[in-house]
């Protein structure tokens, strides 16, 4: 029984490690556009706003619409080779990236890695789901999502470094050719969990969806987050270039400016998230709703504040810590709500409508609303408008954190244990 124990133990251990390796990539290969903004943009001779619509819209329309039926095979197949295809595919058109010669090539490339991407979180949530009992669950899901700020400050360092020494288009090659690496190492070392009699076979779309959008706390779960990833995914394709315009910094100085950011405020943020939601969850189901609310609260003001110290830039960093760490604290927690609102059969494709509307108002709207802002403050601020456009959409924050602490009741009436059937 130990032994059985411990073998199960090591590889949910390996199994996570895995994902999370998968998962840094993924962000990784999002992140790196952000900090070549400004080699991209004159060598394709692109305005703010073009550049913010490659950010956002051709990514997240496929990433998001996708993402469902790549769930529901996931569901229905195997959810282990789902994630590996989705790798190779995501990596491959993060190399043609390099090659893009025009705005509509580019556009195209990243339209591809939208569609590899949308195949790749919503079955690791619920593989990990599989794996791994509810105390552990929130944590289990935090160390996943480390993916995100580990991603976010590798693509940002990498991808300075690399430009700086040959160029973009390597910066995109060499992202690229690593993951399409990765994925057979997935397929090989990726194992579906056995899954109960009741959980085997995948619900159909049509009676997933009816199930969780009849209880209000997905779509205030669903909303709240949105508004969190429009400011967050907007900031961080966007703050780069503000350290460029704004704090005067070249590509090396405000890669490691950003890479350490994300990478020392982002994971200490994800995981607190994670290991607190666990801790006050398992006594109250609120609190995987009242920590993001709190958050959200904070990391407004801060952000606002820490972009415009531009002339004092290690006051700027310890302050720009404080919203860098806070505003993905919600990832576990929110992730592990979404994932008890229906029964375990369900949990990948419930994801997936959840990263649908999460990433088509995040991703989709929030990258483009900061270059369309820049471009029409520019008249009136010059150089600047791009701050004052990144500032306003912390605004965001508080929006989200409003949403968000209306779900708090609600959760502790809506949530699903584990191997209930609906």
């Amino acid at each position: 029984m130990n032994a059985n124990a411990d073998l199960r133990r090591t590889n949910a251990s390996v199994l996570l490690t895995l994902l999370l390796i998968a998962y840094i990539f993924n962000y990784l290969d999002r992140q790196i556009l952000g900090i070549l903004a400004g080699a991209i943009k004159a060598d394709l001779h692109l305005s703010d706003t073009r550049f913010g619509l490659l950010s956002g819209p051709p990514f997240a329309i496929f990433y998001s619409l996708l993402g469902i039926p790549f769930a529901y095979l996931a569901d229905r197949t195997s959810r282990s080779r789902v994630i590996a295809a989705a790798v190779a595919l995501w990596s491959a058109f993060t190399g043609l990236c390099g090659f893009a010669a025009s705005f509509g090539q580019l556009f195209v490339f990243r339209m591809g890695v939208g569609v590899g991407e949308a195949g790749g979180v919503a079955p690791s949530y619920a593989l990990i789901a599989d794996y791994f009992p509810r105390e552990r669950r929130a944590r289990a899901l935090a160390i996943f999502s480390l993916g995100v700020p580990i991603g976010l400050a590798l693509g940002t360092l990498m991808g300075a470094y690399i430009a700086a020494a040959i160029s973009w288009r390597a910066a995109f090659y060499a992202m690229g050719i690593a993951g399409f690496i990765l994925a057979p190492v997935m397929l090989l070392f990726v194992r579906d969990a056995a899954r109960p009699a009741a959980s085997i076979s995948a619900a159909p779309i049509g009676q997933v969806f009816p199930i969780i959008a009849r209880k209000p706390v997905f779509w205030l779960l669903a909303f709240a987050a949105s508004f969190s990833s429009l400011s967050g995914y907007g900031l961080a394709v966007w703050t780069p270039s503000v350290l460029e315009r704004s704090f005067g910094m070249g590509l090396i100085d405000r890669g490691q400016f950003m890479a350490s950011l994300l990478l020392v405020g982002g994971s200490a943020g994800v995981f607190a998230g994670g290991w607190l939601a666990d801790r006050l969850g398992s006594h109250d189901r609120g609190w995987y709703a009242r920590l993001p609310a709190i958050a959200w609260l904070i990391t407004a003001p801060t952000f606002a504040a820490g972009l415009l110290l531009s002339s004092n830039h290690t006051l700027a960093w310890l302050v720009l810590l404080i919203p860098n760490a806070l505003n993905i604290l919600w990832l576990g927690p929110v992730v592990t709500a979404v994932q008890h609102l229906v029964p375990q059969r369900m949990r990948a494709t419930a994801s997936a409508s959840f990263l649908l509307i999460n990433n088509l108002i995040g991703l989709g709207v929030g990258p483009y609303l900061i270059g369309w802002l820049s471009d029409a403050l520019k008249h009136s601020y010059g150089t600047e408008a791009l701050r004052y456009a990144a500032i306003a959409v912390t605004a965001f924050y508080l929006l989200a954190a409003l949403l968000m602490s209306f779900c708090i009741s609600r959760l502790r009436t809506s949530w699903v244990e584990d191997f209930v059937d609906g």
